[in-house]
């Protein structure tokens, strides 16, 4: 067997900190659920509610608080209130880049 010892360096040199490749695996996870990307997608367009989601999705407020509180560990989400309403959005712009490319990469020929 030959072992290409100038490749292997290589890539031991640029692999990431293990904990940083977990990080990266359990925000991948976050995207896994399809009611999870339903709301991101939402989230895109307008801050939202919780009612205002829960409607737009067919479920229940609590369903959607569970859902949100997953996106807001996983700092995707950010929220803010106005007066009794919370009001939810995207965290930042990365969200939208790494929907673009997914979206990008499933889409093409």
């Amino acid at each position: 067997m030959i072992i290409h010892d100038d490749i292997i360096k290589k890539v031991q040199d640029d692999m990431p900190q293990e904990d940083n490749l977990y990080d990266l695996a359990e925000l991948f996870k976050v995207f896994g659920d399809t009611t999870r990307i339903k709301i991101i997608w939402a989230l895109f367009q307008s801050e939202m509610c919780v009612c205002d989601i829960a409607f737009l999705l067919n479920m229940t407020q609590s369903a959607i608080s569970h859902q949100l509180r997953v996106l807001k560990a996983s700092k995707l989400v950010r929220n803010r209130r106005a007066g009794k309403t919370v009001f939810y959005s995207l965290a930042d712009d990365h969200i939208k880049k790494i929907f673009e490319m997914g979206m990008e990469h499933i889409t093409e020929g």
